[in-house]
């Protein structure tokens, strides 16, 4: 049996790949602290992994670099791609929040704001008012916002926490790490799974708030997923990393804040 198989088929079940995402969750967690190119030809071994033809990703990397995303260099017969100073600023800033270290204790300061938007990072708990954890709040001058302990939560408000597509999304990872575990990887296999598994996290990262464990509902069976994905993504790094060999050979396989991920 392909013991990458129920990621594989979770990732078409959804629907069309969006090739070109694919091809920047690559870039920003594999390529960029290995000297920020990748060959043609391993991208295409990569993806062919997990099902994508080669067609599909000429038409990715044709997209990114119309839309200004990467670049292309040319060493004799062989193609690489690295991506551009405003690619590199997109990735950077986005791994901020992926990357970020699962909290070990509870939220001791929130900010409640009330406003007609949703604000960034911001936690439904009824209509037009959300908490945001205000070590990570950012600026809302449109919101009227109110900060200290939460003392109690109601049922009510929990209820909202969580959409039924995020709700969905966390279920959808819970059972790709669940597949996962117990499971001995080939080098390829590893980075064809970290690739899955980062590109499932990165969207629910950047699509819904960041909801700490313990304004989760109760029934939600993964109460911590940022814990989860931390656990998993560590156990795939050592093999993952064999195969996205010595990159460049100038740039330390740690650099870009690598050896910190969800530290």
């Amino acid at each position: 049996m392909d013991p990458i198989e129920p990621l594989i088929n979770a990732f078409h079940a959804e629907g069309r790949p969006r090739v070109w995402s694919l091809v920047v969750t690559i870039f920003g967690d594999a390529v960029q602290h290995r000297g920020g190119r990748i060959a043609t030809l391993q991208l295409q071994e990569l993806l062919e992994r997990v099902g994508i033809e080669a067609g599909a990703l000429r038409t990715a990397l044709s997209r990114l670099t119309s839309d200004g995303w990467v670049q292309r260099d040319r060493e004799g017969r062989n193609s690489f791609y690295r991506l551009s100073k405003s690619g590199q600023a997109e990735i950077t800033q986005a791994a901020v929040d992926i990357y970020a270290a699962p909290r070990e204790d509870k939220v001791e300061q929130w900010v409640m704001a009330r406003g007609k938007a949703a604000p960034a990072k911001g936690i439904s708990v009824a209509p037009h008012l959300w908490l945001i954890p205000a070590d990570r709040a950012p600026e809302m001058p449109d919101h009227i916002c109110l900060t200290g302990a939460l003392t109690s939560f109601p049922q009510a408000a929990a209820e909202r926490v969580l959409t039924p597509d995020h709700r969905a999304a966390l279920g959808a990872l819970g059972a790709d790490v669940n597949a996962l575990k117990g499971m001995t990887l080939t080098p390829l296999d590893a980075m064809a799974a970290r690739m899955l598994l980062i590109h499932r996290w990165r969207r629910i990262v950047l699509r819904y708030p960041d909801v700490p464990a313990e304004l989760m509902p109760a029934d939600v069976e993964i109460p911590n997923p940022r814990k989860l994905v931390a656990d998993a993504y560590s156990a795939l790094v050592p093999a993952s990393e064999k195969w996205l060999g010595d990159g460049d050979g100038n740039t330390a396989p740690d650099s870009h804040g690598f050896s910190s991920r969800f530290q």
